[in-house]
């Protein structure tokens, strides 16, 4: 299982709006898409481990007035270092020498500035399959090529493959030696995360069947379970991420036990991680009830590069060898459901456990197989 995630989005030009990005779920239509690119997955996932490498080598940079870009009205700077890098892939327009792939660029430039109105290309660098590097609007200035990242990443796209094919060799090589370069000058941070995998929306099919809303369960508040008074950093936006957790340690199937257990834990983050409050947003128990942590409009410290764009729900113990209970399981999901009916959520989020984003056990096997059949769960 990947560690990273890829974040790109499928946009065959002529076929799908060029627009920005949302998130999706992982219905029927994603997991098709997907399949046709997974040439493209491993490779640009070998491309991610070599970019963590120093950087020894060299790329041919194409500027702006060498593939005749139109002026650009962006403004916006960028500060560095920035966190967060954001691969998208363009297929359906082939170049594989200079002259065409200028050609392609700088055809997206005047899609994107005279269709889409955006000041400019919407990329920081575009990536010809002639293994050739084409600034867009470079290292300072901000994108617009993903909404609610635009300020915080550094976005690249590969154009020039075949529809349905992975970048050339030469691409990906350019790739990674622009990664390596923007991390050893700073301005991409050597830390780095590239935090999902994305279709554009528009290339799926539009007929979504409508999620019915349900009640949301009986929610224990902070103070019912003597939570100490904080004060964190709040979420700006409604989250684009649940990621379940567990705990570890011993469990708890009755109310009195599970307030003890969640009080525990927060005196654990505070005192001895040195946390804000107790990390989660959420914390289920096998009583059937859910225990606000941070809740939904807090900034969690659960997991390292998405606490500001999660929902982290914790289930009570420790889950390796045994599920959560049938009542755990049905009240996390009808938790995650009212978080969308209240707007704390977006409707396309992407559900992930603790395991695939940072290097952990998180939360364990046996909850880990039961989230796998979760709706919008991607791995």
């Amino acid at each position: 299982m990947f560690v990273w995630f890829l974040f790109f989005s499928i946009l065959a030009l002529g076929h799908c709006d060029d627009s920005p990005n949302r998130l999706i779920s992982n219905g029927r239509e994603t997991d098709d898409l997907a399949n046709d690119f997974q040439s493209l997955i491993q490779n640009i996932t070998l491309l991610i481990k070599n970019a963590k490498k120093p950087y020894r080598g060299s790329f041919q940079m194409i500027p702006r007035s060498e593939w005749g870009a139109a002026p650009s009205s962006c403004s916006v700077q960028l500060r560095t270092p920035i966190p967060y890098l954001i691969i998208h892939h363009i297929p359906g327009h082939e170049c594989h020498e200079k002259g065409t792939c200028r050609q392609v660029v700088k055809g997206l430039q005047e899609l994107h500035i005279k269709t889409n109105g955006w000041c400019d290309v919407a990329y920081n660098f575009l990536i010809g399959d002639d293994g050739n590097v084409y600034e867009g609007v470079g290292w300072a200035l901000q994108g617009t090529h993903t909404v609610g990242y635009n300020d915080k990443s550094l976005g690249l796209a590969f154009v020039g493959s075949i529809a349905g094919s992975s970048p050339s060799t030469a691409a990906l090589s350019a790739a990674e030696d622009l990664t390596s370069f923007a991390v050893s000058r700073g301005y991409l941070s050597f830390k780095y995360i590239q935090p999902l995998f994305v279709q554009s929306e528009s290339c799926l099919a539009s007929n979504r069947s409508a999620v019915s809303k349900k009640e949301c369960p009986d929610i224990i508040p902070r103070s019912s379970w003597g939570a100490r008074e904080t004060y964190c950093a709040k979420l700006l936006e409604p989250a684009k991420y649940v990621i379940i957790i567990h705990t570890a340690g011993h469990g708890c199937n009755v109310t009195e036990e599970c307030k003890t257990a969640v009080q525990n834990i927060q005196s654990y983050h505070i005192d001895k991680m040195k946390f804000c409050d107790i990390g989660y947003n959420f914390l289920v128990g096998e009583d059937g009830r859910v225990y606000e942590g941070v809740g939904w409009d807090t900034e969690g410290a659960h997991t390292y590069g998405y606490n500001d764009i999660g929902l982290g729900i914790a289930f009570i113990g420790l889950f390796s060898g045994t599920s959560p209970n049938a009542a755990a399981l049905k009240v996390a999901q009808d938790l995650i459901q009212c978080s969308v009916d209240k707007g704390y959520l977006i409707p396309d989020y992407l559900l992930v456990g603790h395991s695939d984003v940072v290097n952990t056990l998180s939360p364990g096997q046996a909850l880990y197989d039961k989230i796998k059949t979760w709706p919008h769960f991607k791995h």
